[in-house]
């Protein structure tokens, strides 16, 4: 019986590292994302490509299912479950950038996507059945926690950002529960779903829709206010003339596009609270048919 449990906290660590790797695929694969990384090129980007990312979305497959059993370990939110993912997290990273030859590909997915993965473990450890808002939830609560051993670092270009501005970054996004996912990416995603049209036109007006709320310090970066504010009202007329499934939706989607590479403002921080969506969608699908016994 023991070996059993076991077993099965060994495989629900490894499922939950697929979801999260297979979450970090689709979402470069999906295409076509306004000046993202996709299926058609670079995007905005000079230093990635859709090999490179997928690239690196397998190296962290190890870290995530570590991630999976340090929750199973500790089995409830507390300080010291919160300081060994994040030093698992910098491990991590180190193996992201050997695989990319220094290339950041997905520091910002780590953080929200590791957190994802330790709520997920967790609920499953105990035996909850979370709906995605709770997920979300959880996610935040692990997030609030303070890690003590964060090493001293130069800023990231999203720091720098929220610095200089005084804005909310990826770390409160997580603190509050993810309210981006929850009320725009997630919302957006079942509506589309409710509709007649292909998953793909859903998850891109589910990152349609998360473009149109967050301050993403990427595109501040790049591209300042101004392209923020661009990336936000051209994401929302999509939206507004039926969304990426219909003609003049699409029109208006590239001409989005060219815009933004005009200014060279990528999404990153949308893209990865997409990949963030979509595991979530999946570990909700998962958790429904466990508890449906099927």
């Amino acid at each position: 019986m023991m070996a059993q449990v076991q077993y099965q906290i060994l495989s629900n660590s490894q499922l939950l590292a697929e979801f999260a790797v297979e979450a970090l695929i689709d979402e470069v694969n999906l295409t076509p994302k306004p000046a993202l990384v996709d299926r058609r090129g670079s995007g905005a980007h000079d230093d990635l490509t859709l090999e490179l990312m997928e690239r690196s979305a397998k190296s962290l497959q190890p870290m995530f299912k570590m991630m999976a059993q340090a929750a199973v370990h500790h089995g409830k939110v507390c300080l010291a479950l919160r300081e060994e993912i994040g030093e698992i997290g910098r491990q991590g990273e180190k193996a992201m950038m050997l695989a990319t030859d220094g290339v950041n590909t997905h520091r910002g997915a780590i953080w929200a996507l590791g957190l994802m993965v330790t709520a997920a473990a967790l609920a499953r450890t105990n035996q909850q059945y979370l709906s995605a808002v709770e997920l979300c939830q959880l996610a935040g609560q692990i997030a609030q926690l303070a890690d003590r051993f964060i090493p001293e670092q130069a800023l990231s270009h999203g720091q720098q950002v929220q610095k200089k501005l005084g804005i909310l970054g990826a770390k409160e996004q997580a603190q509050q529960g993810f309210p981006t996912i929850v009320n725009f990416g997630l919302k957006q995603l079942y509506q589309s779903r409710s509709q007649p049209m292909k998953e793909e036109f859903a998850r891109l007006d589910s990152l349609l829709a998360m473009m149109t709320n967050l301050t993403d310090t990427c595109v501040l970066y790049r591209s300042g206010k101004q392209g923020l504010k661009r990336m936000q009202q051209g994401a929302q007329h999509v939206l507004d003339l039926g969304g990426s499934s219909s003609l003049n939706g699409r029109r208006a989607l590239h001409l989005l596009e060219i815009d933004l590479l005009r200014m060279k403002a990528s999404a990153g921080g949308a893209a990865d609270l997409l990949a963030a969506t979509l595991f979530i969608d999946r570990v909700a699908q998962s958790s429904l048919k466990n508890k449906q016994g099927f």
